[in-house]
């Protein structure tokens, strides 16, 4: 269960990640609205991050969470925010990818 919390809390860091994203191009009550929502992705994802540590380890909670947040978020720049995707863009995405199964699969808990 707390490794589905630790996938949750990471695609909340995506989530808050991509509320940055959206503020930075609003002005007024719209880039009001899109760090109101970041604060509570960011809050989601930290109190996710905190329950799921308690029985996993903290190294691997830790950067599987990041890893997740990374991926995501480069994901959501490229199809939304129409950032580039080039070959080596992808391929570090998917040896990200590969370190994040890694951890899992070596982890006892």
């Amino acid at each position: 269960m707390n490794w589905v919390l630790l996938i949750i809390a990471g695609l909340f860091e995506v989530a808050f990640a991509s509320c940055l994203g959206k503020a930075k191009g609003e002005t007024g009550s719209a880039a009001f609205w899109w760090y109101a929502a970041f604060l509570v992705c960011l809050t989601v994802s930290m109190v996710l991050l905190v329950k799921a540590s308690q029985t996993l380890p903290i190294g691997t909670a830790y950067a599987v969470w990041t890893g997740i947040g990374a991926v995501g978020t480069v994901l959501v720049g490229i199809f939304f925010f129409k950032e580039p995707a080039d070959f080596w863009r992808v391929f570090f995405i998917f040896t990200l990818i590969g370190s994040i199964v890694g951890l899992k699969v070596v982890s006892s808990s």
